[in-house]
Formats: C-alpha cells, sequence, structure tokens
C-alpha cells in the first residue's frame, strides 16, 4: 500500500468513524431521555393496575378507537427483552472499546 492508499484509506476511517459515534451519540441521547418513561411503562407493566386495565379491554369496556397496545401481552414484553439485549450488548461494546483504546 503507498503512502497515498493508506492516509486515503485512514482518511475513510476517520469519516466512517466520526459519523457512526456522532450519530450513536445523538442515539444514546434519545434513549437516555426516555428512561423514566420505560420505567414507568415497565413498572406499570403486570402491576395490579395494568391487569385491572386488561380486564377491561377484554370486557369491552375501553373506547374501540383507544390505542391500547400497551395492553398486549407482547408489546411491553417484547420492548423489555429487547432493552435488555440491547443494554447487554452495549456493556460487551463499551469493554472492547475500553479494552481496544489506545490513549
Amino acid at each position: 500500500m503507498t503512502r497515498i492508499e493508506r492516509i486515503t484509506e485512514m482518511e475513510r476511517c476517520l469519516d466512517a468513524s466520526r459519523a457512526a459515534v456522532d450519530r450513536l451519540a445523538e442515539a444514546f441521547d434519545a434513549y437516555e431521555a426516555v428512561q423514566k418513561d420505560y420505567i414507568k411503562l415497565s413498572e406499570y407493566y403486570g402491576s395490579a393496575k395494568w391487569n385491572d386495565d386488561y380486564d377491561a379491554d377484554a370486557a369491552g369496556k375501553l373506547p374501540a378507537g383507544l390505542k391500547r397496545g400497551v395492553l398486549s401481552e407482547d408489546a411491553v414484553y417484547d420492548l423489555i427483552t429487547d432493552n435488555h439485549e440491547l443494554a447487554v450488548r452495549m456493556l460487551k461494546t463499551v469493554v472492547k472499546a475500553l479494552e481496544n483504546q489506545a490513549l
């Protein structure tokens, strides 16, 4: 590889890495911003209030046009599972990044 090719390749690496880090920072900001809502939702799911709301829906006591995906048995559970898997993935990635950090 020539010097010009190497510098060109490293410049591509810099540009790609900068863009990815910036996108991740934005996504992480959004993730952090909804954590209070996520905790509130995860506490609601499976609680007595959730069960009461679920029963009310099953009994036809809720308006027909009411959005109620939160009362499905899968939507919140899937979110909790996905969130857990993402947290584990982020942790593993952070450990690797710190181990490979050349500061």
